[in-house]
């Protein structure tokens, strides 16, 4: 039986075999009241039993009771809705690290017994071709990996591994990791360089990741080593009937991409795995390289205001640059899920806060939005206007959100993804503790050997204090990494794509002694915290009971486009903090699309405690005009359909 890490090291641990930084895993993190906690309680006791229920209503259960050959008849669905199954316990292993519950992990632990029964003897497991072998499921190929194309197989078996280690580093209970490893190592023989071995990619990238947690938590290279070699035959036709195109990342050598590029979600676990190679392995600089430019690709062209990603509904791809459109984006939540957890990667290589930055931005915005204040209700497109008519949240949500999709990736991505949230707050390298995003929180890092407490009180992000109580087991000499954010001192995102507004109407010039001029305390005196990548760093003794506390600048600015941003040309958005604003017909007569927001308006905060779950309202008034109420963008659309707009005309 092979040595597996400790349990410990594996929930909400990057998938690497080790970094300079290392993320505080989710059995070292609980939130405590503030913005996120109660979202989470949702997420537990509502989105949860409601995804499983969905799940089992629309036959993805019965198809591995067929497979198992317990129950007669075809394939029901998709060839990729196993993976809706397996997405939603890696989601119930992440909530039980906070919330034991002993009878959701007794009806998962049924579920994975009709999974693992319907596993082929050599490890294969793919229910559209199990069933009926002789008779595959339309598009899953004539045989095993045929039509990896579009099959899905390899992105079955990546999540599969994903649910696997989730569930083995909550529970200890190994079934199902054992079975990821006979599938793992069943594509380990078939795929690679080696004699009788075969050449090929994934049609739909993720099995890269599902390999590179699977090796962290096994210790066996082999699984990095296919994971790069299925990465580094990307745009290579050598050994393969043909390149498949920009579509699916396949038009040149990943090492040679200059941004990001076809369908959004395949392209963030792509550049996901990548970054996973680059911290798993000392030779991967070319790897550094191509995600350092087609990082800045994205920041700097093709992000939206909200954090969302991808342009068009037509392949659900990026555009061109700065093609941004407004009513026709499709921003799939899958796409801003995968985006966020790429900026973790991209923080985890460069330790640098404004990968957090646009991780903030995401979660906040472009994730957030994707699931109702219900817990149960959903966008599979994000765009950032709406005249509440046109059908854009596929065929099933129309112009609001939806209670399931027949493809139902992204309820079951924000199923997995939501409960580690509190795994993205804090990281350390050994001699400095990262503070990275803020909510309240009561957290256990090490420094050396010595035991470090921290709780964190928050008003974001509706105000900007922070508290953090540093408390080591003994005295101890450390660095506390504070992330600044770039919305407290004018920089919504770190690239020129978007600005604030200054008072007069200009592009509102950021420096980095903004962000340095903002005053941090310990027990109540100012100290030194010089600004190091983006972090504001108070190296100290530390002592129990030490307290720092900052009110970052935190106030409503008009936002402004580049000029090449035609989707914003003569317009203007309002944020406030973190959170993108618009405003919503429900609270403005009815119509807000011919709204203008004019150079003369002024932005009033105001408290709305009983609206939409408990808000801060923002009332834009100009002279001559209705006042407009805007709302956080993350809670459009829970009213039913209607008109909805971020980019207000200045004139």
């Amino acid at each position: 039986m092979r040595r597996l890490l400790p349990l410990l090291a594996l929930i909400g641990a990057p998938c690497a075999f080790a970094g300079p930084i290392q993320a505080l895993p989710l059995t070292q993190v609980r939130l405590v009241g503030g913005f996120w906690e109660p979202r989470l309680e949702t997420f537990r006791t509502v989105t949860i039993p409601y995804e499983f229920k969905e799940c089992l209503a629309t036959g993805r259960m019965e198809n591995f009771l067929r497979a198992s050959h317990r129950k007669p008849g075809p394939h029901i669905g998709n060839v990729y809705d196993d993976t809706d199954i397996y997405k939603v316990i890696e989601g119930v292993a992440y909530s039980l690290v906070g919330h034991p519950d002993p009878a959701l992990r007794n009806y998962v632990e049924g579920l994975i017994g009709d999974i693992l029964a319907a596993q082929e003897p050599d490890g294969y497991l793919y229910t559209p071709r199990t069933i009926d072998p002789a008779h595959p499921q339309k598009i899953a190929g004539a045989a095993r990996w045929s039509d990896e194309q579009w099959s899905h197989e390899f992105y079955c078996s990546g999540h599969f591994y994903e649910a696997a280690v989730a569930w083995f580093g909550a529970t200890g209970e190994r079934r199902l990791l054992d079975a990821a490893i006979r599938n793992a190592d069943l594509l380990v023989r078939t795929f690679g360089p080696g004699p009788g071995q075969r050449i090929e990619i994934s049609g739909h990238e993720e099995v890269e990741i599902g390999l590179l947690k699977l090796a962290r938590v096994t210790g066996d290279r082999r699984y990095l080593a296919l994971a790069r070699f299925l990465i580094d035959h990307r745009g290579r036709p050598e050994g393969r009937k043909g390149l498949w195109g920009v579509y699916f990342q396949d038009d040149r050598p990943f090492v040679d991409e200059s941004g990001p590029e076809g369908h959004a979600v395949r392209a963030m676990y792509l550049y996901n795995a990548a970054a996973g190679v680059a911290l798993s392995t000392p030779d991967a600089g070319a790897y550094v390289t191509a995600l350092d430019r087609i990082w800045g690709s994205f920041v700097g062209k093709r992000i939206y205001l909200t954090g969302g990603a991808g342009a068009r509904h037509h392949g659900e791809a990026f555009g061109d640059d700065f093609e941004l459109p407004n009513d026709t984006a499709y921003n799939e939540t899958c796409a801003a899920i995968g985006a966020a957890m790429w900026q973790q990667q991209m923080f985890l290589l460069h330790g640098d806060a404004r990968y957090l930055d646009v991780l903030e931005r995401i979660l906040y915005n472009g994730f957030l939005s994707g699931i109702s204040l219900s817990g149960d209700r959903f966008f599979y497109v994000n765009p950032l206007s709406s005249d509440g008519h046109w059908p854009f949240n596929e065929e099933e949500g129309g112009a609001t959100r939806a209670g399931w999709f027949s493809t139902s990736c992204c309820p079951t991505s924000l199923a997995r993804f939501m409960p580690t949230i509190p795994g993205y707050l804090f990281a350390g390298d050994g001699s400095s503790i990262y503070a990275n995003l803020f909510a309240g929180c009561e957290a256990s890092a090490r420094v050396g050997s010595t035991r470090v407490r921290i709780t964190e009180r928050t008003e974001i992000p509706w105000g900007g204090r922070v508290s953090l109580s540093v408390s080591p087991d003994v005295p101890c000499d450390f660095a506390m990494r504070v992330r600044v954010p770039g919305w407290a001192f004018g920089r919504p995102i770190p690239s020129p794509l978007y600005s604030y507004e200054d008072e007069r109407g200009r592009r509102r010039r950021w420096k980095d002694e903004d962000a340095a001029s903002i005053p941090f305390q310990v027990n109540g005196r100012v100290v030194p915290a010089p600004l190091e990548k983006g972090y504001a760093v108070i190296r100290r003794t530390w002592r129990a009971g030490d307290v720092v506390t900052v009110d970052f600048p935190l106030r409503a600015n008009r936002v402004l486009g580049n000029i090449s941003l035609d989707a914003a040309l003569y317009r203007v958005a309002v944020e406030k903090g973190p959170l993108v604003y618009c405003a919503e017909g429900e609270d403005n007569g009815g119509s807000v699309l011919r709204r203008v927001l004019g150079d003369a308006a002024t932005l009033d905060v105001v408290a709305r405690p009983g609206l939409l779950g408990g808000i801060q309202a923002i009332e834009a008034r100009s002279p001559g005009m209705p006042t407009t109420t805007l709302i956080p963008y993350y809670a459009w659309s829970n009213r039913g359909p209607g008109e909805m707009i971020v980019w207000f005309p200045r004139k």
